[in-house]
């Protein structure tokens, strides 16, 4: 049977979700998946589509889908399903979501925020696995190489690697994030699919997420979205089986646990 490989991008529609979104749309030939929580799915698709020239605009689709509401993630795998070919599986996903709450100290903590930040960083990334992780490859037949299931982590979720303390809900949400990252390649190889999952950490790109933490940041470290969004998927493409269930950087550098 031919195989169809297509790109999921979750949430597709801000900073560096939204450039890679449009990466994968200037760089490929794929069909590309991306969900959006708010706006019609036109005004969205025009969004996205806007700086392109020469991108068939039948190669996007848009999903609707709230990280806060599983019914809205399984419903969003449901409408993705019934969008598919015959053959299609998912060759390059992207899941994006996240928020930075920077507590200094103890007694910034609070429960909402809490919460909130882990719905995001690591309870909706866990769902999305339940939900779409049906779409990856279960035999080698027709696929290209390894699928690969990727989730945006960060540096500061490295245990070993913490020497300023600080900003507890974000670290220790995108800890926990790397966790699932090891855990869900380790499902993956159990059942011998054809696909790995790996984490990766932008840099600081210019978003609303990093705002306040833009002029604290050396100049060669502070990318716009578009530039992290093309050198993740350069080092996403080139990942061999070795170095599955792992974080890596933008650089393609290794980040420790």
């Amino acid at each position: 049977m031919p195989a169809n490989p297509f790109v999921l991008v979750t949430p597709a529609t801000r900073g560096l979700s939204l450039a890679l979104t449009r990466q994968f749309l200037k760089t490929t030939k794929f069909p590309v998946y991306a969900t959006h929580r708010s706006g019609s799915a036109d005004q969205v698709k025009k969004h996205i589509l806007s700086p392109l020239k020469d991108v068939d605009p039948d190669r996007l689709t848009l999903l609707n889908l709230d990280l806060t509401s599983e019914d809205s993630i399984g419903a969003a795998a449901d409408s993705l399903s019934s969008a598919l070919e015959r053959g299609s599986y998912l060759h390059t996903g992207f899941f994006t979501g996240g928020m930075l709450h920077a507590e200094k100290q103890p007694a910034d903590l609070d429960m909402a925020t809490l919460q909130a930040t882990f719905q995001i960083n690591v309870i909706s990334h866990l769902l999305l696995i339940k939900h779409f992780s049906r779409f990856l490859p279960e035999k080698s037949d027709g696929v290209d190489g390894l699928a690969k299931w990727v989730h945006v982590s960060a540096r500061v979720g490295s245990i070993s690697d913490n020497r300023r303390g600080g900003w507890y809900s974000y670290r220790s949400s995108k800890a926990a994030l790397n966790q699932v990252i090891k855990t869900f390649d380790l499902q993956l190889q159990m059942k011998k699919t054809p696909s790995m999952c790996v984490g990766v950490h932008p840099g600081t790109v210019k978003t609303d997420l990093s705002r306040d933490y833009w002029t604290g940041t050396p100049k060669d470290g502070l990318f716009e979205p578009e530039h992290a969004a093309e050198m993740l998927v350069d080092v996403v493409a080139n990942l061999k089986d070795s170095q599955r269930g792992k974080v890596w950087d933008y650089a393609g550098k290794e980040v420790p646990w």
